[in-house]
């Protein structure tokens, strides 16, 4: 049956909102009907700390990232203090022009893919859940992608081709992100992945059901108002606010941010004055992620680490920190 709790992936079986809604007695009452036979089925993924720590989700890792194994990746996490990861796989290995004939291929970061991810989130099923991920212009990456949704996907990412943001091929994942309520998480980077930024607000207002997170270097460059110089992908220096990442956030209630990489950290420690109105401004919209390939998991090796330190140094309190580190990555996953 279509709508029976019972075989319905566990990411579906909650409902995803942009904002708190006002429930009547009876849906109330039904919700919590849900929520109890969730608890209860066999197969569902919890993101519950462990005893005595805080919840932090890490909502961008990959395995195998620059040949990593696996016990050095779990242990990474493990000293990170994430309690959650969601894994976001790479497409298939093929050379096209949205791979750069084959550069991009892993993410450009030697990733794994689909098969990989969910094997290892079946694996360690308490702490790590997974996206699904496929080259957009392949003629059957709506049913890649939608078979891994079946199978409990929490997203369709991460999205690192050369295609035009609003092609037709990526539109059909927007509308597939859409039917599933799962977030789409986007890597913009200028002239080599995610294609024509500036016109991106068209996409938000015709796809309002789907929750898009954008990431990497054009997304956070992009905050400064006066950053006009596209090719400067770590720009210095004091912000100005109002730039179009910034406008994106305040003025669409389904785009969203991840903070991860190189590019996170650095649009938030290159000034930190801006940075803490940034948070208090987008508090309901930042999401913590990693995105690091090192072994290390903290100290200056590690920018998922020295992140995390950034969110609770510039946080203007607690209630939004525990927003950034978890509460927000909870709500638009729909853990």
């Amino acid at each position: 049956m279509k709508n029976d709790p019972q075989t319905m992936p566990c990411s579906q079986r909650s409902q995803f909102n942009l904002a708190p809604a006002r429930l009547s007695r009876r849906e109330f009452l039904g919700a919590v009907g849900l929520l109890t036979l969730a608890a209860i089925t066999p197969g569902c993924k919890t993101t519950e700390a462990a005893a005595g720590r805080e919840p932090i989700i890490d909502i961008h890792q990959h395995l195998g990232y620059s040949g990593r194994s696996d016990e050095a990746f779990l242990a990474h996490q493990e000293t990170m203090g994430v309690t959650t990861t969601i894994l976001l796989p790479a497409g298939r290995p093929v050379n096209t022009p949205s791979t750069h004939n084959g550069l991009a291929n892993g993410l450009q970061a030697k990733a794994l893919g689909n098969e990989a991810c969910y094997r290892f989130a079946l694996a360690h099923p308490k702490h790590y859940l997974f996206t699904g991920c496929e080259v957009p212009d392949l003629p059957d990456a709506v049913e890649e992608i939608e078979r891994y949704l079946k199978l409990g996907g929490v997203g369709i990412a991460e999205l690192k081709f050369g295609v035009e943001c609003d092609s037709p091929e990526i539109q059909r994942l927007y509308a597939l992100a859409a039917d599933y309520r799962v977030p789409v998480l986007m890597h913009w980077q200028h002239q080599m992945y995610s294609y024509g930024f500036e016109r991106f607000h068209t996409m938000l207002r015709k796809y309002p059901k789907t929750a898009f997170i954008g990431h990497a270097q054009t997304w956070w460059a992009n905050i400064d108002k006066n950053h006009h110089d596209q090719s400067v992908l770590y720009p210095k220096g004091k912000v100005t606010p109002g730039g179009l990442t910034d406008r994106y956030l305040s003025d669409y209630p389904n785009m969203f941010g991840d903070l991860s990489a190189g590019s996170g950290l650095n649009a938030f420690t290159r000034d930190e004055d801006h940075a803490r109105e940034f948070i208090q401004r987008h508090q309901d919209k930042l999401l913590f992620g990693s995105d690091c390939n090192d072994t290390a998991g903290q100290g200056v090796k590690c920018s998922g680490a020295q992140m995390i330190a950034a969110i609770r140094r510039l946080s203007p309190s607690k209630t939004v920190e525990r927003k950034v580190l978890y509460k927000n990555a909870k709500r638009v996953f729909r853990l």
